[in-house]
């Protein structure tokens, strides 16, 4: 019965932490993110269900992340606070281990475990397409429509306006100038207006201008620009209605399935069947360069199919000289063909391995992907055994010290990942060796930190240091006196 409540308590105790630090976690991610693609997101007039959409979908994607995070911050505050509060003093008086309170952390995280890799398999594929099929709608977008005073504006296709003055709110423009280019030969479309009226339609699909007292200058027929007798006319007028289409500014979304064959896009089943089609591509691609490089080797002139050198000394004197012109000839094309085949191999060698290194990158990608759905889940399991028995030992809770070890362990945690990741890219390690080199690194750090739980070591004891350095102190001391006689 009191095992019971006592998982109970510790449950309680640790699931708000989780899900506050989780989120937290999941709205600095966010945050980065944001300020990542400011620039493409900021003057372009999205509406702002678009910009949800895109965060929301983006949010997903970190969620692979920002769990191992949430897990290790939350075991340490829960740890730490019963710590500070005498409650696993209590416990042990009582007779309960750290192993039996820690448990049902324990139970949680493997829940986690699997969570997080249903989550990878499934949904994370699913949240990638979106979020990234959405963000390279965004950035392709055109900047909104913006005029601005003595800048020539070109984002309308085939005009180039400008304006001298803006007044009202930018709905009256003065000294306007609109050179029209929908016939592709320059500039022989001129309009000018002193002043008029700026305004959109009601559906938003065509911008109207209202010009007043302007002239136009138009060259027309196909004439040689070069020609002074060319047509060119010009008209006067007191009022002109100018109508723009805006639709170019509308966001267009490209089609999700150009998207489905990247990495980030593929569960489980998807990644290995395109490992297995890129892997034996690139066999392939090596047994062919290997077939026909020894090929190009297989029927090359010797020395001896050609009888050079085959003149005996004695009988140079008396050989015909136009012999031994035409030997020196068919030695000297025997050496520049053979030099032309090496400078031609070592060109196609260069350039396959270039391709192989191409084609490895390409593959390494998939792998790591493959990996990535494991190692992020499996990340639960060792950052609980950092964080929960780390707690215990410094007994420290809230936001303060945990925070600052959970940063420092979680940058550490994923440097590693990142420097291993970027090994398999550039083939310097295998995919399962680089991708779970952080939790080998990290792992035995968890187990020892939990053994040193469980047996109340002063691990972070700063009173304990402070002891043994004054015991070190105490034994020099005392060697220095004791001199010899």
């Amino acid at each position: 019965m009191v095992i019971k409540k006592l998982h109970k308590l510790v449950i309680t105790s640790y699931i708000g932490p989780f899900v506050v630090t989780f989120f937290i976690s999941l709205f600095v991610l966010l945050m980065q993110f944001l300020w990542k693609y400011i620039d493409d997101l900021v003057g372009k007039g999205l509406e702002w269900y678009v910009i949800a959409e895109l965060l929301f979908y983006a949010s997903a994607t970190f969620v692979p992340l920002a769990l191992p995070l949430a897990v290790l911050l939350s075991s340490i505050m829960t740890m730490g606070k019963m710590g500070e509060h005498y409650e696993l003093v209590a416990f042990k008086s009582a007779g309960i281990s750290i192993r039996k309170i820690m448990w049902p952390m324990v139970m949680i995280s493997f829940v986690l475990v699997l969570a997080a890799f249903y989550f990878s398999n499934n949904v994370l594929p699913v949240a990638n397409l979106r979020s990234l099929s959405l963000l390279y709608d965004v950035r392709q977008q055109r900047p909104a429509f913006n005029i601005t005073e003595g800048i020539y504006y070109h984002g309308i296709d085939h005009f180039v306006i400008r304006v001298d003055e803006k007044a009202d709110g930018g709905q009256t423009l003065r000294g306007i100038k609109i050179y029209d280019h929908t016939d592709r030969k320059g500039n022989v479309n001129l309009t000018l207006a002193e002043w008029g009226t700026m305004a959109v339609t009601s559906d938003k699909r065509y911008l109207l201008f209202t010009l007043y007292n302007g002239t136009n200058y138009q060259e027309t027929g196909d004439a040689n620009p070069l020609d002074r007798d060319r047509p060119f006319q010009r008209t006067h007028f007191e009022k002109q209605v100018r109508k723009f289409d805006l639709s170019m500014f509308d966001l267009e979304r490209t089609d999700q399935d150009l998207f489905k064959s990247n990495f980030r896009m593929l569960n489980l089943s998807q990644l290995i069947y395109f490992e297995d089609s890129l892997s034996t591509l690139l066999n392939n691609r090596k047994e062919d360069y290997i077939n026909r490089y020894r090929r190009r080797f297989h029927n090359i002139p010797l020395a001896d199919s050609l009888h050079i050198n085959q003149i005996p000394g004695d009988s140079i004197r008396r050989a015909d000289i136009s012999v031994i012109r035409e030997k020196a000839i068919s030695e000297r094309m025997l050496v520049n063909n053979a030099m032309e085949l090496v400078r031609n191999n070592r060109e196609i060698t260069m350039e396959s391995q270039r391709e192989f290194r191409d084609r490895k990158r390409v593959l390494a990608r998939y792998q790591i992907e493959f990996h990535r759905k494991f190692t992020l889940s499996f990340a639960c399991v060792v950052l609980f055994l950092i964080g929960a028995p780390l707690g215990a030992i410094i007994r420290k809770g809230g936001f303060g010290l945990p925070l600052v070890i959970s940063v420092l362990l979680f940058v550490v945690f994923h440097v590693i990942s990142i420097m291993g990741e970027k090994f398999v890219r550039e083939g310097v390690l295998e995919a399962h060796q680089g991708m779970w080199i952080s939790s080998v690194v990290l792992l035995p750090v968890g187990i020892l930190l939990t053994i040193k739980a469980t047996t109340d070591s002063s691990l972070l004891d700063t009173d304990s240091y402070m002891l043994k350095v004054e015991k070190l102190f105490v034994f020099i001391r005392k060697s220095k006196t004791k001199t010899p006689q």
